[in-house]
């Protein structure tokens, strides 16, 4: 199997796979470390993944492919490759697509209930393939930003360690539960709406990024321009 993302959660995927007995065929990864000893092809983050198709057809022994904190988009011609893409996402989809980040800022925004993490298939749109399996938590009624976040990149370690050997074995999952509500998109363009609710009770909450802020650039930026009104 091939894995595909960075940081943590990437190493965790990776270590666990091989202390499993799964093979781990390659690591495409901006850092070499993320390969914790296996063989390592350079993808810089957010570089252009299908540029090495090729590559990934060849290297891969089982015909799967983990994408896990990752932000490269998958399109053609490695989506033909005859290769199960599937991507661990933090959020419930398909009510949380796009960036995570985001997602979980208009969450709190929105008043949500619960989050998560989702396993799903891979296909030519952003976070639109099939739902394979499901992590969810409930948002605390005080929970900040950085603590739905972190518990969401917990619950994707969970989840693919929970899925990883019925994958490997070509299993069927138990079905998933029903959709977490209507679709929705959030990119970085969805932050062009932040500023309206600069007086919404829970704000601070929402924009509470924590230690998580180094992470997600696009949002500390904004948010540090728009000041809570007085």
């Amino acid at each position: 199997m091939i894995f595909v993302g960075d940081g943590a959660l990437l190493r965790r995927a990776v270590a666990h796979a091989a202390a499993q007995g799964h093979p781990v065929d390659l690591v495409c990864s901006e850092d070499p470390q993320d390969a914790a000893g296996a063989r390592h092809l350079h993808v810089p983050a957010p570089d252009d993944i299908n540029a090495h198709a090729d590559a990934l057809a060849h290297a891969c022994t089982d015909g799967a492919v983990w994408s896990l904190n990752n932000r490269r988009i998958f399109r053609a011609p490695l989506l033909s490759r005859g290769l199960r893409i599937l991507n661990i996402h933090n959020g419930l989809l398909p009510r949380h697509r796009g960036l995570p980040s985001v997602a979980v800022l208009f969450a709190l925004l929105n008043g949500e209930h619960e989050y998560g993490a989702t396993l799903h298939e891979v296909d030519a749109g952003i976070d639109t393939g099939r739902v394979l399996a499901e992590c969810r938590f409930p948002i605390a009624p005080d929970a900040r930003h950085f603590q739905v976040m972190l518990r969401g990149v917990r619950a994707c370690q969970a989840l693919f360690e929970e899925t990883l050997p019925a994958v490997a074995a070509g299993a069927a999952l138990p079905p998933p539960p029903a959709p977490a509500g209507p679709s929705a998109y959030y990119g970085t363009r969805a932050l062009a709406r932040l500023a309206d609710h600069r007086s919404h009770p829970a704000y601070a909450a929402a924009t509470d990024l924590g230690p998580f802020a180094a992470h997600a650039p696009e949002l500390a930026a904004v948010i540090g321009t728009a000041v809570p009104a007085d």
